[in-house]
Formats: C-alpha cells, structure tokens, sequence
C-alpha cells in the first residue's frame, strides 16, 4: 500500500503526503510501533549501516500521533546538523521542531487547544521533553474514552488503583510534580506522573 495511505490511518489525512515526503527525502526507516508505555515515540541515528530511524506508538490519536512523528523528525534534522554536538531537547531541535511544525499550522490541522500547547511549549525552555504536562493534556482529549481508565491525579488521596501488570497501588500526596505512591503488597514507595494511566480497584 502506498505510504501516504498508511500514514493517513494514523494522521490527520492533510498532514500525510508531507510526512512521506520527509520519509524520502531524509531516506528515513519509519516504524509503526506497538504501544510503549515509557514513550510515544523513538529517533535513531545512522549506526552500523543502518540509516535513520524512527519509530511512533501505533495506538495515539492522529494529532499526538503528528506531534510525535514532527517532533522525532526535528531529533533527525538537528543529527544531520550537529551530530552529538546538540542536546537532546536544546536549542537547535527546539528550533527545527517549531520550523518543521509551522506548515501544519499554516494549514490548520490542529484544533485550537493543541495549537496553543504546542506553541506555549516551544515557548518555555524549562519543558526540555515531550513530558510537558500541558501539551500532553491537551492532545489527551482527543483519545477515544476508555472504560475503568483514568489518570493518577483525578483519584482522591488513599485510593486504591492497578496497573496492566496487575500490581495494586495506594496513591499518597504530591511530592513537587509526582504522587508518592505506595504498593500494596510489598510498601515500597513508587513515584508516579500525573497523567499515568490507572485503573481504580475500589477501597
């Protein structure tokens, strides 16, 4: 199947033929990944004869999925440029992520909520990731719903909630930008994002 057509289940449809344009023109491995709870998606520089490689979480909404799929894009334009010179996450990926974003706003793919996360998160060196709470909040919306599904900071203190692997958490307060919480079974105490997904067990 023609790659723009793959790539049009996954993204917004506008956005497609511009991303398969970058797949070729920075002869790009580019990887529909099964779900990874750690990260959306991966960059991959050249390396023992492979080119470059990206890889996305099959399973985000279209516009996480976009904003994903710029944002290792970026990783791979300022590789190009600066080798290992660059930070991760400094100034020259900041730089290229908001150049590569700009035709997705001139045609207005993103709803108005997203936009402004998007804009306000190059806008503020301190969010160094795709861990910027406000973006991902916002790109969160637009998931399907899922049933008994909800995220670690919308539960009151003290309740009880597990994880796919089946392990029982008792959530406890805020410690700066993560909730101490506590497994049931064996008391050891775990640091959680907010926006971690959970299921509620009930008390």
């Amino acid at each position: 199947m023609d790659k723009v057509k793959v790539l049009a289940q996954y993204l917004p449809p506008e956005a497609a033929p511009l991303i398969g344009r970058w797949i070729d023109y920075f002869k790009c491995e580019f990887k529909i990944s099964r779900n990874r709870n750690s990260k959306f998606g991966d960059y991959r520089p050249p390396h023992d004869g492979k080119g470059h490689r990206i890889s996305v979480n099959f399973d985000l909404n279209p516009y996480a999925f976009l904003v994903t799929t710029v944002h290792e894009f970026a990783h791979l334009h300022t590789w190009n440029q600066h080798k290992h010179k660059a930070k991760p996450h400094g100034t020259e990926w900041k730089n290229n992520f908001k150049l590569m974003m700009k035709p997705f706003f001139e045609i207005e793919i993103f709803p108005p909520d997203v936009k402004h996360a998007i804009i306000s998160y190059l806008d503020n060196p301190a969010a160094s990731s795709c861990s910027d709470l406000t973006l991902y909040r916002s790109l969160r919306r637009y998931d399907q719903p899922k049933e008994a599904i909800t995220t670690v900071e919308k539960l009151p203190l003290k309740t009880l909630f597990k994880l796919k692997d089946g392990r029982v958490f008792r959530k406890e307060e805020k410690l700066r930008k993560r909730f101490r919480c506590v497994e049931v079974s064996s008391k050891r105490v775990y640091l959680f994002s907010p926006v971690a997904e959970v299921e509620v067990v009930g008390e």
